[in-house]
């Protein structure tokens, strides 16, 4: 039986946390179909409100190995800018991995901008070696930080 493994990832921003947070985290089923396009061709709302509970799915392109994924959103401190979700199905689910739960929290950085903090924690099937994966979920959410980072930018006044 395969055990638990974990990596994690900090990325750096100009933009202020709360307006990273709610770009790349709580509305990116909204702006990314706008923002990355050749990725990722819908996305929506499943079940929920947005809170605690809720489930969106994120539909991609041919350029991934996978066609979707749905992800729940366990925990969720507004204040903190700080969540939890889980992948409950799709992506490499029952392919690769029986489990994966990211704990994202932006933190404030001195210069005015922030640092995303991601962990992900995830059990991989027996015998299923995910170095690649990581390495490729890795620069997943590096790309949708900094694509809502230059939105950011680029709209001073969106999402304040």
């Amino acid at each position: 039986m395969a055990s638990a493994n974990s990596w994690t990832l900090e990325i750096a921003s100009p933009v202020a946390a709360p307006r990273l947070f709610r770009a790349a985290v709580l509305d990116w089923h909204n702006l990314a179909p706008k923002l990355a396009s050749h990725v990722v061709a819908s996305a929506h709302p499943v079940e929920g409100d947005g809170g605690v509970g809720s489930v969106r799915q994120f539909n991609f392109t041919s350029v991934m190995p996978f066609t979707f994924t749905k992800e729940r959103l366990d925990f969720l401190d507004l204040d903190k800018c700080e969540c939890k979700q889980t992948l409950v199905e799709g992506g490499g689910i029952g392919v690769a991995i029986e489990t994966a739960t990211s704990h994202i929290k932006v933190e404030p950085a001195a210069d005015g901008g922030s640092v995303a903090k991601v962990e992900t924690t995830f059990k991989p099937l027996p015998g299923v070696e995910v170095k690649d994966e990581i390495t490729k979920a890795k620069e997943s959410l590096t790309a949708i930080f900094k694509g809502a980072e230059a939105y950011l930018v680029a709209n001073p006044d969106a999402y304040n």
